[in-house]
């Protein structure tokens, strides 16, 4: 059975997850490397989030979960601010769960995909 919109668990915490990366500036110290991966990924990832969840078919949205998991996660060695100990773990942390959530729904967003290509046909 093909899944609905706006109900898979995984796309609504990688909105979470995108929208407390980009608020994590307000509560930790930041520089602007850090202010500028935290909140530019959060938002593109609770974009993504929002994506998936109004198309649950959409295989690329979740794919798109993982990229910017990763993304995340290699920002405070690659942008420079691995030394700001608050924003460096809620890049590692959020970028991992980014990874969790994007993979784990590839194939319930695969299933959806291929219901709605029979219904078409």
């Amino acid at each position: 059975m093909a899944t609905r919109s706006w109900q898979r668990w995984q796309d609504w915490a990688a909105v979470v997850i995108g929208v407390l990366a980009a608020l994590s500036p307000l509560v930790f110290t930041v520089d602007a490397a850090a202010v500028w991966a935290l909140v530019v990924l959060g938002v593109l990832l609770a974009a993504s989030g929002l994506w998936s969840l109004a198309a649950p078919g959409s295989v690329a949205s979740e794919y798109v979960h993982a990229v910017l998991g990763v993304l995340l996660f290699i920002s405070p060695w690659v942008l420079g601010y691995s030394d700001l100990l608050g924003a460096s773990w809620t890049s590692w942390v959020a970028g991992v769960l980014a990874v969790v959530v994007g993979l784990t729904a590839i194939p319930a967003a695969q299933h959806n995909h291929q219901g709605g290509l029979t219904a078409q046909h």
